[in-house]
């Protein structure tokens, strides 16, 4: 691959986030801004998709420098420069944590849907918590019948790295007035509970809610 100065401005990383803002760039490319340059024979942007592809972002998020050190075409001035970006990121993210709400009960979780019970459509809701449980961020994930082949992980745990969540709860709501789950719900249940534990990021609880009442997947000790 050329150097980067060999490649058109519109390629180069940092020319990208000038034109078109950060939020529009690849995971690569971001993190090849930090990393600044690569090494003998490879570019930098290489050697941040070499990165990313061997390791998670999350993983990324809690290596120390010591860890940093281990991954080709990383030294101590691209390690403290990465170490430094992330923890202002993650301060940044807690600047307000005092007025975070904690989610630690199927009931909290309640709390947060109360818009859902009388919905006659079925809302599938991720509730993404810090390390302390509470809730940084809350985002519907899809509207209409639940089903096991239509919620995938990735659509409910990608939030999950960009909130730098430690743990989810996932909710839906049942329209019909049963909160008991389906054969749908139990699989998807599972299959977020596999994602996670690949991820090292915990499913908490998996709530439905009705009208009346709730069904906790923690509480039946099912999770």
């Amino acid at each position: 691959m050329p150097k980067i100065k060999d490649l058109p401005k519109v390629e180069r990383p940092r020319e990208k986030l000038i034109a078109k803002g950060a939020e529009n760039l690849k995971d690569s490319d971001l993190l090849a801004i930090l990393l600044r340059t690569g090494k003998t024979g490879k570019n930098v942007i290489e050697i941040a998709s070499q990165i990313l592809a061997k390791h998670s972002k999350k993983r990324i998020l809690q290596m120390t420098y010591q860890d940093m050190l281990k991954i080709s075409g990383i030294d101590s001035a691209k390690a403290t420069t990465l170490l430094a970006a992330f923890e202002l990121s993650k301060r940044a993210l807690e600047v307000n944590d005092t007025n975070l709400t904690t989610i630690s009960t199927a009931k909290d979780v309640v709390a947060q849907l109360t818009e859902l019970r009388n919905s006659k459509k079925e809302h599938f809701v991720a509730l993404y918590l810090n390390a302390r449980d509470q809730l940084v961020h809350k985002e519907t994930i899809s509207i209409g019948t639940l089903n096991a082949n239509l919620v995938h992980p990735r659509e409910i745990f990608e939030p999950a790295l960009k909130y730098l969540a430690a743990n989810i709860t996932v909710a839906h709501n049942h329209p019909s007035g049963d909160p008991k789950p389906s054969e749908d719900d139990l699989e998807i249940t599972k299959r977020l509970v596999k994602a996670g534990k690949m991820m090292g990021i915990e499913l908490l609880d998996h709530v439905i809610v009705s009208k009346n009442s709730h069904f906790s997947f923690k509480e039946k000790q099912l999770i």
